[in-house]
C-alpha cells in the first residue's frame, strides 16, 4: 500500500478545462500575441505598456464567473486534505484556481498573475487588479517599478530548491495536463526515476514528450482523470488498477 509524500505537478491543461486559455489554445489569447513581445524580459523592455494590458487583461479573466476550479483541481485539493502525508502541487500555472479549489500547499514555480514584483525593492505584492508602467510600489513607494510576478522565457523559474527538496524525499509524483515541453518542469520525471524508490504517473490528455519516462500513463480529460485516481490512492487500491 502506498503512504508517504506527494508532489503533484500540474501544467496548463488542468486550467483551460476552466476556460482560460494556454500557449497553445487554438484563438485563445495567446494566439493574438508574439510570445517575445509579452513573455520575455526583452519584450516587457520594448513595449511595457504592451506587457501590462496583457497581463491586465489575463486577470481580468480570472473574474469571470465562468472561471472557476474544475473537478481535477478539487480532488487535489481533496487529496490534500485526506491523505495521511504531505502533498505538496507544483504548478506551472500562474492563475488561482488551485488556491481557490482548497489547495494550501502550492508552489507556483512560474509565477502568481495576482500579483505583483516591485523591481526597485523585491518585494512581491499582492495584486487584484489592474498594473500600469505608473503603478507605485505600497512597499518602497517608488513608481513606475512594479511587474507581473510572472516568470518569463530566459527567467529563472521560483521556488526550484523547495521543489527539489520535495521530489527527493516523495513516494508518489504524478504529472497532470502538462506537454513535457518546458524545463526544467519536463526533467522532474527524470530526476524521481534517478532516485528509483517513487513511481511516477502521468496523467494526460494524450502522451507527453516525456511519456515513456513515466511508470504508468493514463489519457483523457484531467476533469475525469483526476477525481477517479484520487479516489483510488484514498482508498489504498494498487495504482496499476486504476
Amino acid at each position: 500500500m502506498l503512504q508517504g509524500p506527494i508532489v503533484i505537478l500540474t501544467g496548463a491543461g488542468v486550467s483551460q478545462e476552466s476556460g482560460l486559455d494556454t500557449f497553445r489554445c487554438e484563438g485563445g489569447v495567446w494566439s493574438r500575441y508574439d510570445l517575445e513581445d509579452v513573455a520575455t524580459p526583452q519584450g516587457y523592455q520594448r513595449n511595457p505598456v504592451l506587457v501590462q494590458d496583457f497581463y491586465n487583461a489575463r486577470r481580468r479573466q480570472l473574474e469571470d464567473e465562468a472561471v472557476r476550479p474544475n473537478p481535477a483541481h478539487l480532488a487535489l485539493a481533496r487529496l490534500e486534505r485526506d491523505w495521511p502525508a504531505p502533498v505538496l502541487v507544483v504548478t506551472q500555472n500562474i492563475d488561482d484556481l488551485h488556491e481557490r479549489a482548497g489547495s494550501r500547499a502550492v508552489l507556483h514555480m512560474h509565477g502568481e498573475l495576482r500579483k505583483g514584483r516591485c523591481e526597485a525593492c523585491g518585494r512581491v505584492l499582492n495584486w487584484p487588479g489592474d498594473m500600469t508602467v505608473d503603478s507605485r510600489c505600497p512597499a518602497c513607494g517608488r513608481n513606475g517599478l512594479v511587474r507581473p510576478h510572472v516568470v518569463w522565457f530566459g527567467e529563472v523559474p521560483l521556488e526550484m530548491e523547495r521543489i527539489f527538496q520535495a521530489l527527493d524525499t516523495c513516494a508518489l509524483f504524478l504529472s497532470i495536463g502538462t506537454s513535457g515541453n518546458v524545463y526544467p518542469a519536463a526533467g522532474f520525471v527524470a530526476h524521481v526515476r534517478e532516485r528509483g524508490v517513487a513511481p511516477t504517473v502521468e496523467l494526460n490528455l494524450e502522451p507527453s514528450n516525456g511519456a515513456s519516462l513515466f511508470h504508468q500513463t493514463l489519457y483523457g480529460p484531467a476533469g475525469t482523470l483526476v477525481p477517479r485516481f484520487v479516489e483510488a490512492l484514498l482508498r489504498g487500491d494498487d495504482l496499476g488498477s486504476v
